[in-house]
């Protein structure tokens, strides 16, 4: 059985590891050198029932790299390499999973690691962090895993496992069509949250009709550019159908904006400015500078 190695104990990957300990699975986190010597406490996962369950894991250490069977990366997309420069003793045959939000850094992942399997991952579950060690799992969601390089191709039996603990988990050859659709979502409801300060849901009130309407279109039209296929209205009904569902949330953007930490900003909305072309995009570029101005 394969030991999973959660790096990012953020609200999704404590989740994560949480639903697959449930399931039976060997799970470990691997902590930065400020929780060395520190009592590594069980997580508490609130299910989507309510109940309260300690979850026990294995803690890691950077030192120890060279014991990971399987990396699953959930840092924000701005830790990542940081993260990873920490491992530079993971052996080439560990498969590294990407989980973050956003476009844009696996390219560089591979640089750093130009053996190991590169997969990259997207999910849907919602999660919320309440605590030190305290998570809420708010809904369940799809899971994909897909190659970013050649040797990711023998590790599609990965998702057998995942589909047990998550409820779906499948492989895709074009894992880079799920990565610009969850991306479409997150660039259109991230930056207008975070720049209103409001919950997911109050995106469909009236006042916020017409600057949806727009940002909407900026970001379907770019992904055409990328070579999307699904239809404006199939976007549209994804985007209010998403927003519905986490109507009570808060979107991981506006979190890191209302603690003073840095955002996945880069990543999201610049992204859609860095593949935007000759299209015009004064929505987003507007929403991407109003982020940053505020130290996101």
């Amino acid at each position: 059985m394969t030991e999973w190695t959660i790096l990012g104990a953020g609200a999704l990957g404590c989740v994560m590891a949480g639903l697959l300990r449930q399931r039976g699975e060997r799970v470990g986190f691997m902590l930065s050198a400020r929780h060395r010597g520190h009592f590594h406490p069980s997580l508490d996962l609130i299910t989507l029932g309510g109940r309260h369950e300690l979850i026990q894991s294995r803690p890691r250490f950077p030192e120890q790299a060279r014991q990971v069977e399987c990396l699953l990366v959930f840092t924000k997309a701005y830790q990542v390499l940081d993260a990873l420069k920490g491992l530079q003793e993971l052996p080439t045959s560990t498969p590294i999973i990407l989980f973050h939000n956003g476009l844009g850094v696996a390219e560089q992942v591979q640089e750093l690691f130009p053996h190991n399997p590169l997969i990259a991952g997207v999910s849907s579950h919602g999660a919320m962090k309440e605590g030190d060690w305290l998570v809420r799992h708010t809904g369940k969601g799809d899971t994909w895993l897909g190659p970013m390089n050649q040797a990711a191709n023998d590790w599609a039996h990965l998702v057998k496992p995942l589909a047990a603990a998550l409820g779906h988990a499948e492989w895709s050859e074009n894992i880079k069509l799920h990565q610009h659709r969850k991306l479409a979502l997150n660039a259109v409801i991230n930056p207008l949250t975070a720049c209103h300060n409001i919950r997911n849901g109050q995106l469909l009130e009236p006042r916020f009709a017409d600057v949806l309407e727009q940002l909407s279109e900026e970001v379907f039209q770019v992904m055409v550019n990328l070579g999307e296929t699904e239809s404006r209205d199939a976007f549209r009904r994804r985007l209010q159908q998403v927003i519905e569902l986490t109507a009570v949330n808060y979107s991981s953007m506006h979190q890191d904006l209302a603690h003073g930490r840095s955002t996945e900003n880069d990543y999201i909305s610049g992204y859609i400015l860095a593949h935007a072309g000759a299209q015009p995009v004064p929505v987003s570029s507007q929403l991407y500078r109003e982020i940053k101005r505020r130290g996101g």
